[in-house]
């Protein structure tokens, strides 16, 4: 798969800041804690997909991570793999009664938290996307690589699918700029409601999230006409 190359990076830009460091740790102590308990869990979710989906059992994808630099997101697989032969070739083709059920109980996002404790991810953040959009943000909208990417994010408990994705990104770098351990903590109380309601899965009109293709630009102002009369 080709990657876009990561977000030019300004200097001084990697200093790393106390509240950085207490963030990060929260993200260690929290993901490893919750891998331990959520062990069994996960072996039953890795049985049902085997079982269901077959092999493999994790779906891996390059997405952008902090600065834009590429990583290897991990999850449990939710869909077929394509097969235009079959019929199965978008997402709604692909998505099976049970893997509907799996991204609802965001059950599959839970090896996401390896990489949480790799360092790609923090448990809150803007949620990772494909490295192809990085060159289709906005200069406003490429601020939410500022930062880690999250399991869940201020844009997840706002409303998830359901929003348009300049109001998903516009979330995104809200939080980079209002975060601290106060919201980080009110988003992840929030995130438990979400998940119970299951709010906002798919976008209305799609079985997941339809491609972010760049926010259109306003038209430019008509030049008048200087000409000299």
């Amino acid at each position: 798969m080709p990657v876009t190359r990561p977000l030019t990076i300004p200097p001084g830009f990697n200093r790393t800041t106390g509240p950085d460091r207490l963030k990060r740790l929260v993200d260690v102590v929290g993901a490893a804690a919750l891998l331990l308990v959520t062990a069994p869990l996960m072996g039953v979710v890795a049985i049902l997909v085997a079982s269901r989906l077959g092999q493999p059992v994790l779906f891996r994808q390059c997405r952008a991570g902090r600065h834009g630099a590429p990583f290897e997101l991990v999850k449990f697989r939710s869909m077929h793999p394509p097969a235009p032969g079959q019929g199965r070739v978008g997402d709604g083709d692909r998505l099976t009664p049970f893997g509907r059920w799996l991204r609802a109980t965001s059950l599959d996002e839970l090896p996401t938290l390896w990489n949480v404790l790799r360092g790609d991810m923090s448990l809150v953040g803007p949620r990772p996307l494909l490295t192809d959009y990085l060159d289709r943000y906005s200069p406003e909208q490429a601020r939410r690589h500022e930062v880690r990417p999250g399991v869940t994010g201020l844009a997840q408990v706002r409303g998830r699918n359901g929003l348009s994705w300049e109001e998903k990104l516009e979330l995104d770098v809200r939080y980079v700029d209002d975060r601290d351990l106060r919201l980080d903590l009110s988003i992840l109380a929030a995130t438990v409601r979400t998940v119970l309601r299951r709010d906002g899965i798919s976008a209305p009109g799609s079985a997941t999230a339809p491609e972010f293709l760049g926010t259109p630009r306003p038209p430019a102002p008509p030049q008048r006409d200087r000409t000299p009369a």
